[in-house]
């Protein structure tokens, strides 16, 4: 019995499915999400609190925050990062 995923690790694997640049986005956005929820905690800032800082509503936090919502921008990104005292930092690898 032959696998011909057998040698070749998970990237190689998403890419030749097609699926790698799709992963990559969610996984992105999943870590930001993460981040941001994480530096609200630690600044005892609620969702109320980070939306009034934002001048935005609570919804659109739970938006900011919800993983699998792709839609986020980077300037909504960027926003969240000011409200936090953070800069947001895009690197291309």
């Amino acid at each position: 019995m032959n696998n011909k995923h057998i040698g070749t690790n998970f990237d190689d694997f998403l890419e030749k499915e097609g699926l790698l640049p799709e992963v990559e986005a969610t996984a992105i956005k999943r870590v930001i999400a993460l981040q941001i929820a994480e530096l609200m905690k630690k600044n005892n800032l609620s969702k109320t609190a980070m939306a009034k800082r934002m001048n935005t509503s609570r919804s659109a936090i739970d938006r900011l925050l919800d993983p699998q919502n792709e839609s986020i921008t980077l300037q909504t990104l960027e926003h969240a990062a000011l409200a936090l005292g953070k800069k947001i930092q895009v690197n291309i690898v």
